[in-house]
């Protein structure tokens, strides 16, 4: 008895340590104080000492320990896991790693997270939102730019570049706004509930573009030249990446150019001549200046000894002679300007390399580390915006519209679609805010951008059908009062545009991730293959038994954790969040032992398991979400009556994670899922979806105006004015909720209970009964007018339709 009494002790021990993550010395210095403890119960004899002197002493002294175990590990490591090509070392390397390697590590620290800044706009900023960026949502028609002039009018166009809008990342003395990344977020928002059009041309010279990658790499001539120009409107730029044979995979575009001798204003100048034939680009049509991404080749080695430089990126102007702009694109029904650009052995100087011709061949890292941060902010940001509008003009419209004697968002069919959408728009825009606050903060965030480009991208798809679905013919009939139908047509465009979802979710986000985010396989991989340097092996003997410690911690705290339900493990509040840090806390330390056993039973061949590796990103990304919202509810001073939003918001995000997980051990190599599923979740999957009564709590605050909905909603467009028909929706759900107690007055006196319709009806009954004040009046005759907007469809002349009267009507505008 007192030998197994023993045993367990060491067993709690050694697992303590393990869960508390010490070192091999102080966990071997605990094993002997055990030890010492059976040596004097007489459980173990000199044998045990012998043994365990054997196994320790290597293990502890380095030298020993290098020669003996890390020598022949890092020989099989070399078999097993290839060598990265400079192309995937670029990758991995370009970026940092901010909160998500944290949610990696498997014990994340909860206090670092609170701890971020708050993100908060500068007065300067909020008043650009205020003013300018308010005033041209006023300027926009949405059904006209969409339905007759495919393109916003010539005045938008003049008043984005007279406002700054092109310049809000570039610097004050150049002429620029310098807003922050989080600033930069709010502005897409309010836009892209507006107009997509309007969004994407404002949002791609503030993203991955030449404004971008010149006040990072630009010469101070190229910096002197062309910032102030685009700062104040006078070039119009583009970035020309893609083309037909490389779309996601953007490493292996086919245009190159030649390093060359060749005439430039009347003089023989070191040049390059150039041939691309670039799509999807977005601005191209109406381009002065194209950022080129392309291969560069020296076969006459007039810069040096190496032929192959690499991806070189230049700035081209678009009247350079052999640069061609090609027609339109026409990308489902979304009228922003893109299209294709070409041109055929054009020769420029060397000076139009991007940071001159030092930088040839650098191209990659520079598209890798600026895309990481404007892939972060864009589209997630038009993302967010989309859905928040979306959220409060579906509550709108399920409070006003009526069926079976009820406002349709009284349904209980209703309100689940409409909790979904009301949920992600508060996840969404706390995903924005959590990003660009660590883009504030100067992160370059590779894998958090994969993360949000993908996962928001995601969720606004299949809310904009959500939408779709709840407002039915409201929905689907195009015109002026439509706000939904734009958007779900140009729904796949986000998703396939900056790297396609598919590949994002299979490929990106978990193949950096997991080399990244991790504490020791970057490590360990470099140090592998270092031949240079003489530390080699000192510096892989460290990362090894690092790895090799934080994998058995990890299996500890997934087997305690799962155990328990994590109930015991750390939270930094106990109400209504508390279990979700503590899922979490399981959850990420499942993350870490799952991806340690998939790299070490799979090798080099893990990152051609796209869907392992997908599962595994889910994780990781799901963790991300979910943080993100807890670290908003915090910001925002923890308001209780928003909890039905952060409850569903997270739990949506673990439950997803959970399925996620749940199929990654269905499908674990070498047949470990069932014995990983034991040790994972021993009593079952512990987390359900949202309920039924969470999603009626969400639903209700989305038709109802309240401080709540207005946070959900906070910095869209909700002016009530011409073009606006969720503005005016709104100002009709007001109306609406302050006539029926009208309504129910006139019911009473007339002794009939009417249906709610007709309500200018209604109001003439109420004042010949006497009733009703003039005021009260004019309030339903007002509520009528607003009800019948909101619930009819636009309709036309046929004529109005075809597609000739359109673009003849659109040219006699341009004229």
């Amino acid at each position: 008895m007192t030998t197994l009494l023993w045993i367990i002790a060491m067993i709690l021990v050694l697992g303590a340590l393990a869960y508390l993550r010490v070192s091999l010395l102080t966990a071997t210095i605990a094993a002997a104080v055990v030890m010492a403890g059976g040596w004097m119960l007489d459980v173990i004899g000199p044998i045990s000492w012998i043994v365990f002197l054997v196994i320790a002493l290597p293990f502890n002294i380095k030298p020993v320990r290098q020669h003996l175990i890390s020598r022949p590990l890092m020989k099989v490591y070399r078999g097993i896991m290839p060598e990265m090509s400079s192309t995937e070392k670029e990758a991995i390397e370009a970026g940092t790693t901010w909160w998500e390697a944290d949610l990696f590590a498997g014990n994340p620290n909860w206090k670092k997270l609170h701890n971020y800044p708050v993100a908060r706009l500068s007065a300067d900023e909020q008043a650009f939102l205020d003013g300018p960026v308010e005033e041209v949502c006023r300027m926009v028609n949405q059904h006209q730019v969409s339905h007759q002039l495919a393109d916003l009018p010539a005045e938008v166009w003049q008043y984005l570049k007279d406002h700054g809008f092109f310049a809000m990342i570039i610097k004050k003395k150049y002429g620029g706004l310098e807003y922050s990344a989080y600033a930069q977020s709010r502005v897409l928002q309010k836009l892209a509930g507006l107009s997509s059009e309007l969004a994407s041309t404002v949002g791609v010279p503030n993203s991955l573009g030449p404004g971008e990658l010149l006040q990072h790499y630009g010469t101070p001539e190229q910096q002197n030249y062309y910032l102030p120009r685009l700062a104040k409107g006078l070039e119009v730029p583009c970035f020309a990446l893609t083309s037909p044979e490389a779309g996601s995979d953007a490493g292996s575009i086919p245009d190159f150019g030649i390093v060359c001798k060749g005439q430039w204003e009347g003089e023989e100048v070191l040049g390059m001549k150039l041939t691309w034939n670039k799509r999807y680009i977005t601005l191209a049509p109406v381009a002065t200046v194209l950022g080129l991404a392309f291969k560069l080749r020296d076969p006459d080695h007039l810069l040096g000894d190496k032929e192959e430089l690499g991806i070189t990126c230049a700035l081209i102007p678009t009247d350079v002679k052999g640069v061609e702009t090609g027609r339109r694109h026409f990308p489902l029904n979304c009228m922003f300007q893109n299209g294709p650009t070409r041109g055929k052995e054009v020769f420029v100087p060397l000076s139009f390399i991007i940071g001159g011709p030092k930088m040839a061949g650098q191209g990659w890292r520079m598209l890798v580390e600026c895309l990481s941060v404007g892939r972060g902010i864009t589209l997630p940001s038009n993302s967010a915006g989309g859905v928040k509008t979306a959220a409060l003009a579906t509550g709108a419209y399920a409070r006003i519209r009526r069926q079976f004697k009820l406002p349709i968002g009284k349904l209980e069919g209703i309100e689940e679609p409409m909790a979904r959408i009301g949920g992600n728009a508060y996840l969404m825009d706390a995903v924005t805010s959590l990003t660009t606050t660590g883009i504030d903060l100067g992160e370059k965030p590779s894998v958090i951008s994969a993360i949000v480009k993908y996962h928001l991208t995601d969720r606004m798809q299949k809310c904009v059908i959500d939408a779709m679905d709840i407002h039915g013919g409201k929905g689907v009939c195009l015109g002026p009062n439509n706000y939904l139908g734009r958007g779900y047509q140009a729904a796949p465009i986000a998703i396939t545009v900056e790297g396609a979802n598919i590949l994002t979710r299979s490929m990106i986000i978990y193949g950096q991730g997991a080399i990244r985010c991790h504490p020791y396989v970057l490590a360990e991989m470099e140090s592998a293959f270092d031949t240079q340097s003489g530390q080699g092996l000192a510096n892989f003997d460290a990362a090894i038994f690092g790895h090799i410690g934080f994998a058995t911690s990890n299996f500890v705290r997934s087997f305690w954790l799962g155990l328990t339900s994590s109930r015991f493990s750390n939270a930094p509040y106990s109400d209504k969040t508390k279990r979700y840090y503590q899922q979490m806390n399981r959850f990420s330390a499942n993350l870490a032992l799952l991806s340690d056993l998939a790299m070490a039973t799979l090798g080099g061949n893990l990152k051609r398991k796209e869907r392992i590796s997908a599962r595994l990103g889910d994780l990781l990304s799901q963790l991300y979400l979910a943080s993100a919202t807890l670290k908003r509810y915090q910001d925002e001073g923890r308001q209780t009556d928003d909890l039905p939003l952060v409850q569903w918001a997270v739990e949506d995000a673990l439950y997803k994670l959970q399925a996620s997980l749940d199929d990654l051990l269905d499908n674990f190599p070498m047949g470990l899922g069932g014995i990983l599923r034991a040790v994972i979740f021993p009593f079952g999957r512990p987390l359900k979806r949202p309920s039924d009564v969470l999603d009626h709590k969400v639903a209700k605050i989305m038709q109802t105006p309240c401080e709540s909905r207005d946070r959900l909603g906070k910095g869209q467009f909700w002016t009530n004015s011409e073009h606006n028909a969720v503005g005016i929706q709104e100002q009709t759900l007001k109306d609406i909720l302050a006539a029926e107690p009208l309504f129910d007055k006139v019911c009473k006196a007339s002794g009939k209970r009417l249906p709610f319709m007709w309500l200018d009806k209604i109001a003439a009954e109420g004042k010949a009964l006497g009733v009703l004040t003039d005021s009260e009046v004019q309030l339903l005759e007002r509520a009528e007018i607003g009800r019948m907007k909101s619930i009819n469809v636009d309709d036309f002349a046929p004529a109005e339709l075809r597609p000739e009267v359109v673009a003849t009507a659109s040219q006699e505008r341009a004229a």
